[in-house]
């Protein structure tokens, strides 16, 4: 979805005491990555997702080749990669998480309502848009957005996807928006790091909100972080020093792979820095 002190010798100067603290367990050799091999638009065996390519900026910057550790993104995930030292980093990973030691976010987005870019659901902003009233939503069951829905009366005609899911057999996201495509639901809601790019990629006909205006929790904003091993404090200071020097160089493959980024309070777009 790393690299050990060692790695850090190659790359400054006289920074043996701070990488001799690096856990043993963090490999030498490679970067070495959890991941999903059939995750699309975030990550895939051939390489193409957006995660697979901040991958290839990370590991060229350590100087490291990269290596995968492939496993499906559903129940035990961490557990069976990163917890059993399969890899060392998970690149995509939720703020919060306490499976994971969290690095510091790389970026901020939302949840996002997908509609036909001519129809009249085009310039729907919030969920308790009276628009929305009676229309079939395509929703994945169990996530932030359907506590909105039920909140605002939607779920009724709703359609539910799953949500823990092997993607190598089963694509909500895809179903999803072919659905939309169809007429078989009048909109959808996705996670925006996974609709909005599908969208950009495949569904020019189609138009992405931001859900960035729901006053009433639970929040539909989430920041974004590498995850490594609990108590590999050292790496998860290498790896925040990486992410801040590149910054730049991450937001443009998020922002190249259409993904919605975001301020860190979820408010709006993220301004441009010089």
């Amino acid at each position: 979805m790393a690299a050990a002190a060692g790695v850090f010798l190659s790359m400054f100067a006289g920074a043996a005491p701070a990488a001799a603290q690096t856990s043993d367990l963090v490999a030498k050799r490679a970067f070495r990555v959890c991941a999903d091999p059939a995750n699309l638009p975030m990550s895939d065996r051939s390489g193409t997702g957006f995660e697979n390519k901040i991958a290839e900026l990370i590991a060229s910057k350590l100087g490291l080749p990269l290596e995968y550790s492939w496993f499906p993104m559903a129940t035990g995930f961490i557990r069976k990669t990163l917890q059993a030292n399969a890899c060392d980093v998970v690149i995509g990973y939720a703020q919060g998480d306490e499976l994971v030691l969290n690095t510091n976010h790389y970026y901020t987005s939302a949840y996002v309502l997908v509609v036909a870019s001519a129809g009249p659901l085009a310039g729907v902003k919030t969920l308790s848009d009276p628009r929305l009233k009676d229309k079939r939503i395509g929703i994945v069951a169990g996530t932030p957005p359907a506590t909105h829905m039920a909140r605002n009366e939607l779920l009724p005609k709703a359609k539910g996807y799953h949500l823990m899911v092997d993607r190598r057999h089963e694509d909500p996201a895809d179903e999803m928006l072919a659905d939309l495509k169809a007429g078989a639901i009048d909109a959808a809601i996705l996670w925006g790091p996974i609709g909005a790019p599908l969208v950009k990629a495949s569904h020019p006909d189609m138009k992405v909100t931001p859900l960035l205006s729901e006053s009433a929790p639970p929040k539909l904003f989430y920041r974004i972080t590498m995850g490594v091993r609990q108590g590999e404090k050292v790496w998860e200071g290498k790896l925040n020093s990486l992410i801040r020097r590149n910054q730049p160089e991450i937001n443009a493959i998020l922002a190249n792979a259409g993904v919605p980024l975001l301020n860190d309070m979820g408010t709006g777009p993220l301004e441009p820095t010089d």
